[in-house]
């Protein structure tokens, strides 16, 4: 059976490297096989640990088990004959050795080939529990995004690649003065595409795999994981948890007093802002996050009440599908009960109001210019459809026949009323 499966991602600085170690000290404490491993290029995990890591995984604890990914290894399993192909095009134009290596290498793909390591210990039996300590972005997880195109061009190009290859030769040298690539090259491009659907179908299985993100109780590290949120629940990524991290105790004296009151109000927006997944909260700790012992601490701090291994939430925040000239959003409002549903739009936030809740969604940039036309609600779930500036969507929506609405904002009693 697979491992259980679980990535932290957040904004740099917020303690996401701390969470994991101290998730992965808990769930070996628990009786699991765990490896923690970091894909962050910018490693720390070591640090956390208090022990020294490498590329492959050391024994830190009983049944615990580290790695530091190594970007540069990985692109060389992966990528070297790319690499030199590209390389040797940009240096037959001019570009120095050095820079055209650096230059073969797309942002973000480095940190994909990390990723990929998971891979490897997801399809073995070594472990129970894998615990991962992603780059402080979500960049990397929206390359796993596009399994359909990938898909196609595994299928419909790459098996004709020779014959497609031969007869774009001749032009290539002789009109571009390019030469195209040979088949250990595609035989590379080939497995990174297979690895990109095998890594999207691993992180889609809710059952065993979930994302978690990491935030300080701070306005704009909050707005940052919104947006990650979103584009996680675009994708179809489970995230199982939210972890509010650094809160302020009861105890912190009047110098910090104000400090802490102003985190417990950001601590109720993240509570409205990612409902109904749960919000952990971890505290500010009087020494800092290091060694065992302190890990030990904050596993014990966030997962007091909960298995550290346990999928915590199993159902995706909201979902949104796309056609031409319209959108549906479908969300879970499990606070919701009887009583109007108010919706207003603001730029690329969704602002939800049932009753006294309140709940705000950020919106993909995609949807920028679409407005909110109708609501339904019915078993917990609220559905909004969004139309395109051109009034497309009115049509698509209604038949053609519903009147005009505010630009952004719409009211819906729970019976799904327009």
């Amino acid at each position: 059976m697979a491992p259980r499966t679980i990535l932290y991602t957040g904004k740099g600085g917020v303690g996401k490297t701390s969470v994991a170690a101290a998730t992965a000290v808990r769930c070996a404490a628990a009786g699991l096989r765990t490896i923690v491993l970091s894909t962050d290029p910018a490693h720390s995990l070591a640090d956390s640990l208090g022990t020294e890591l490498g590329p492959e995984p050391v024994a830190v604890a009983p049944g615990l088990f580290a790695q530091q990914v190594e970007a540069q290894e990985e692109l060389e399993r992966n990528w070297s004959s790319v690499q030199a192909w590209l390389g040797g095009i940009l240096v037959e134009r001019g570009v120095d050795r050095i820079s055209a290596e650096e230059l073969t290498v797309p942002p973000g793909l480095d940190e994909l080939f990390s990723l990929l390591v998971l891979r490897r210990h997801h399809e073995s039996p070594r472990y129970d529990a894998v615990i991962v300590d992603c780059a402080p972005t979500g960049e990397t997880l929206r390359l796993l995004s596009f399994p359909d195109v990938a898909r196609w061009w595994l299928e419909k190009i790459f098996p004709q690649r020779s014959q497609i290859l031969n007869a774009a030769r001749p032009f290539a040298r002789a009109v571009l003065d390019v030469s195209l690539p040979g088949e250990e090259v595609l035989d590379d491009v080939g497995a990174l595409v297979g690895n990109l659907i095998a890594m999207h179908e691993i992180l889609r299985d809710r059952r065993r795999v979930s994302l978690r993100l990491v935030m300080n109780p701070d306005r704009m590290v909050i707005d940052e994981a919104r947006r990650t949120f979103t584009y996680l629940n675009l994708y179809g990524f489970l995230t199982d948890a939210v972890i509010v991290n650094r809160v302020f105790p009861e105890q912190v004296g009047a110098y910090f007093g104000a400090w802490r009151e102003r985190q417990q109000e950001h601590v109720r927006t993240v509570e409205q802002a990612f409902a109904p997944v749960p919000v952990l909260c971890a505290p500010y700790f009087e020494a800092e996050v290091v060694g065992l012992p302190m890990l030990e601490r904050l596993g014990q701090a966030l997962f007091e009440r909960r298995a550290a291994a346990e999928v915590l939430h199993d159902r995706l925040a909201h979902e949104l599908e796309v056609d031409e000239g319209r959108a549906r959003l479908r969300l879970e409002l499990p606070f919701a009960q009887k009583g109007d549903i108010a919706l207003k739009k603001i730029g690329l936030e969704l602002i939800v109001r049932v009753d006294d809740h309140k709940r705000t969604i950020m919106l993909p940039p995609a949807l920028a210019d679409y407005r909110p036309r109708q609501a339904a609600f019915e078993d917990g779930r609220l559905e909004v459809t969004f139309v395109a500036p051109d009034g497309q969507g009115d049509r698509s929506a209604a038949g053609g026949s519903a009147p005009a609405v505010a630009a952004t904002e719409v009211s819906a009693g729970v019976a799904g009323d327009g």
